[in-house]
């Protein structure tokens, strides 16, 4: 028998954060095939040397991944949510603001049949197929210059996010001014004053010197900030049920390894960020029932936005 080698392209920063998942996902395929594909855990820098290619982990080159996936270039790879949502916009419905209350509500959509529908269903506009979501961070948080400790610190700032139509009416829906923008460049954009914040992540804070243009940490909770495990569709479908099968057990059981070690990455950068005086602002329970009741009416704005009928099926639980 000879072992067929797939390549999984780590395609964003950061890396420790899936490095233990892609190799419990590369151990359980090779166990479980009984060594007939071997899955080879490489990040850009290193697939770039073997394609001969310039792909770089900046958001404006996402889009590329997912077409380099799209054409079999790149076998498996990690990507944003919010750059699949430009093949598929339901995908957005997931950053819909307090659609999710905890981890475990979350984990209970992203992993059951609703989350595995969006994944699936990228396959029909692309040659696509999402295999798993991971968080790279979990909730958004809103690195600033101020503390936000009320509604009204909102008014008027100028605060970056993603172009995602979601994110940016979740802020307007509280009187800021939104600014698209890929997450990669909010340092720069708050050093020349275009902004005084934007959204990113935990994981993130530090990575992308987000710490040196702030001087608080605004947690809300607002959204949730999701990555995905997305497969070239021809090769998932030459695997057979039965590879297929093993494949997407593996890739579920590595997600939630690489969730359990981003929420308790937050803890640690959280800590860091204390340590040198940045501290972690949340709003007070009447402030962020506020927050969600200005934002509800984005229910209704977006209902007809979206796939008939996946708001309600996503907000269900909550009622």
């Amino acid at each position: 028998m000879n072992t067929k080698t797939i390549n999984w392209v780590l395609a964003h920063e950061p890396y420790h954060v899936f490095i233990k998942a892609a190799k419990s996902f590369a151990d359980e395929v090779f166990s479980e095939t009984n060594g007939e594909y071997q899955i080879n855990v490489i990040t850009l820098t290193e697939w770039n040397e073997l394609a001969k290619q310039n792909v770089t982990i900046h958001s404006v080159d996402k889009e590329r991944v997912v077409d380099l996936v799209d054409s079999g270039m790149i076998d498996i790879a990690t990507t944003y949510a919010n750059t699949l949502g430009k093949v598929d916009q339901d995908l957005y419905s997931l950053s819909m603001p307090f659609l999710f209350d905890s981890d475990e509500q979350a984990r209970g959509i992203i992993d059951g049949p609703i989350g595995q529908h969006l994944l699936s269903k990228l396959g029909n506009d692309s040659n696509v197929r999402g295999l798993a979501f991971t968080y790279s961070g979990g909730f958004r948080i809103v690195p600033s210059n101020h503390a936000i400790e009320t509604l009204e610190n909102f008014y008027n700032m100028n605060i970056g996010c993603g172009n995602n139509p979601v994110a940016m009416e979740t802020f307007r829906s509280v009187g800021a001014n939104p600014v698209a923008m890929y997450i990669e460049d909010l340092e720069q954009n708050i050093a020349q004053g275009r902004v005084q914040g934007g959204e990113t992540t935990y994981t993130r804070f530090f990575l992308l010197n987000h710490d040196k243009q702030t001087t608080h940490i605004n947690d809300n909770e607002h959204s949730l900030f999701l990555t995905c495990l997305i497969i070239n569709k021809q090769l998932w479908q030459s695997l057979g049920e039965k590879v297929q099968t093993i494949f997407s057990r593996a890739a579920l059981r590595a997600a939630q390894l690489e969730r359990d070690d981003s929420l308790a990455d937050n803890v640690v950068i959280q800590q860091r960020a204390a340590e040198k005086g940045i501290p972690t602002i949340r709003l007070n329970n009447m402030e962020k029932a506020r927050f969600i009741a200005s934002t509800r009416g984005l229910y209704n704005k977006f209902n007809t936005y979206f796939s008939p009928g996946l708001l309600s099926q996503l907000t269900e639980g909550k009622k």
